[in-house]
């Protein structure tokens, strides 16, 4: 996502892309998953594919590169990514869109929204990791990305609901971390052995503080031909309120689910 333009809540996001309609009504001229889940032991899943992880457990990776290697001068502070270029890439055998979408997530620093990278972005942040995907696949992987991160921002706003002080929440930064896990992510590793794939901080501007979430990005289990992904939302535990929050949640969790 780009500046420019537990308790524990999970979100379970299907693929955004309508695999059952006919080609005529499909939202892209490929409508069809880019990975064929009958081959899932021998090929990668769709979550490696998306995001580029060849080994998950060891090294995931964002498909929208959060700078490594990138001199400082070169990042963008407000997502540590590096300036995105709208340029067809020199092993690019089709043009892609430069149009990019908006986002429903307010900023902080400004009276807008975020944006997202359009496909020719997109494409030319795998490419410049050695992940350039068919050209034709792309257009759905950014729809899956802006679901993901659509997705996230609905469950920060619950949380962000029990603050009535501040209506008007906003994302003034964020930063992923696929290499660093999550407390809560590493001993859910430990009990069930399955790992994130993904991992955002997401530094919220509620009306004046400054709140951190942690987002653990997982992939579940396919349903059919569509992926699905699970999406692990809390506040950091940097403060008593977010800690506060977190034990309110876990009553009303646990009141849901043995008290109804």
């Amino acid at each position: 996502m780009s500046g420019d333009r537990s308790s524990t809540t999970n979100t379970k996001a299907s693929c955004p892309v309508d695999h059952n309609a006919p080609a005529a009504t499909a939202p892209h001229s490929r409508p069809e998953c880019p990975v064929d889940h009958t081959q899932r032991q021998q090929a990668p899943s769709f979550a490696q594919s998306l995001f580029g992880t060849s080994n998950p457990p060891e090294a995931p990776k964002c498909p929208v590169d959060h700078a490594d290697g990138e001199a400082p001068a070169t990042i963008n502070p407000l997502n540590m990514m590096p300036q995105l270029t709208q340029d067809m890439h020199s092993g690019q055998t089709a043009p892609l869109s430069t149009e990019r979408e908006f986002s429903t997530i307010p900023r902080s620093n400004a009276d807008a929204v975020w944006e997202y990278p359009s496909p020719q972005q997109f494409y030319n942040a795998l490419a410049r990791k050695n992940m350039a995907a068919p050209e034709e696949y792309v257009d759905v992987m950014v729809d899956i990305h802006n679901f993901l991160n659509e997705g996230a921002w609905n469950e920060v706003l619950k949380w962000e609901a029990r603050h009535k002080e501040c209506m008007t929440p906003r994302l003034a930064r964020l930063q992923g971390r696929p290499r660093d896990l999550s407390p809560m992510a590493r001993i859910s590793s430990w009990i069930h052995g399955v790992r994130p794939f993904d991992r955002h901080d997401w530094y919220v501007d509620r009306c004046g503080k400054q709140v951190r979430y942690v987002i653990d990005y997982y992939e579940g289990v396919p349903e059919g031909d569509n992926p699905v992904f699970n999406l692990v939302v809390r506040p950091a535990i940097d403060d008593f309120s977010s800690l506060t929050d977190r034990a309110k949640q876990l009553w009303d969790d646990a009141k849901e689910k043995y008290l109804k």
